[in-house]
């Protein structure tokens, strides 16, 4: 397992995408899937850093474990924001143009469409965003 805190500020985002893919190297994750993870990431990172503390600034934990067999990643956003669960947003109609949709919305979209599994848990004051990918 590998974890690092940092800031929940923008500016972090090339940390930790650094990071992620770092352990994803040595663990030999296709780079297709790197890039996957990597859309996801950003995503989920940038609105915690936008919205969780604000208008303060807190600390995130992302924490990482790979797993052989299968091979798989589970990577952990922890934060101590404003308890939300991204989830819970309805999904866009994706069959309607971009000027007839909603605003908002189509990044958590596209997180629960390109990753195995999703889950947001609130537990002891903490908001726990997970996602699995398997190296497929």
């Amino acid at each position: 397992m590998a974890e690092m805190t940092l800031q929940a500020v923008p500016e972090s985002l090339d940390r930790v995408l650094e990071f992620i893919d770092e352990t994803l190297e040595r663990s030999q994750f296709p780079a297709k899937v790197q890039v996957q993870i990597n859309i996801a990431i950003e995503e989920l990172f940038v609105n915690i850093a936008r919205y969780a503390y604000r208008p303060y600034v807190g600390e995130v934990t992302i924490r990482v474990e790979t797993e052989e067999r299968p091979p798989q990643v589970t990577i952990r956003f922890i934060d101590q924001g404003k308890p939300y669960n991204p989830l819970k947003k309805e999904d866009p109609d994706v069959t309607l143009s971009a000027e007839e949709r909603k605003i908002g919305g189509l990044g958590i979209y596209m997180v629960k469409q390109s990753m195995d599994e999703i889950y947001y848990d609130y537990l002891d004051g903490k908001n726990i965003l997970t996602i699995k990918k398997k190296a497929d």
